[in-house]
């Protein structure tokens, strides 16, 4: 489990070292897992870099986390009633970035307004990857 979720990080380390944003990287890491191509996510993520449109708004790491959440969770429609379980699973994942980074907001994070940098932006992309895994591994077990 621990060596996968490395090749996890190395792929989405590597994906930001070919120019993906942080978004796109933390995505597109799991194209296989979701079912979509690396393109479709790279396209859908496209916008989120720069926290949102480079407004640095939420990290877009962190975003990226919330879309593969919601692709692995959600049945498509609104009679399957996923929502709830998108929502929770979501909410781990901030939780968990907030407490570890102390911010969910790109500008703070970089500490763009501070000079104090709380994270970086790989940082911020391992640490969503490593989140998305572990939510991942969780599913698997509890489905089990």
């Amino acid at each position: 489990m621990k060596a996968m979720q490395e090749e996890y990080v190395k792929r989405a380390m590597q994906l930001r070292k070919e120019g993906c944003n942080c978004a796109q990287a933390v995505a597109c890491t799991f194209c296989d897992e979701v079912g979509l191509s690396e393109q479709t996510l790279f396209s859908v993520m496209e916008g989120f870099g720069g926290g949102m449109g480079a407004h640095q708004a939420t990290c877009g790491a962190v975003s990226g986390a919330v879309a593969v959440v919601g692709l692995l969770t959600s049945k498509g429609s609104v009679e399957a009633a996923t929502k709830s379980l998108s929502y929770s699973r979501s909410a781990a994942i901030l939780t968990e970035f907030l407490d570890k980074n102390g911010s969910l907001v790109c500008k703070d994070l970089l500490g763009d307004e501070t000079g104090h940098v709380l994270q970086t932006c790989d940082g911020c992309v391992e640490d969503a990857v490593r989140m998305v895994h572990n939510l991942l591994q969780k599913a698997i077990k509890e489905n089990n």
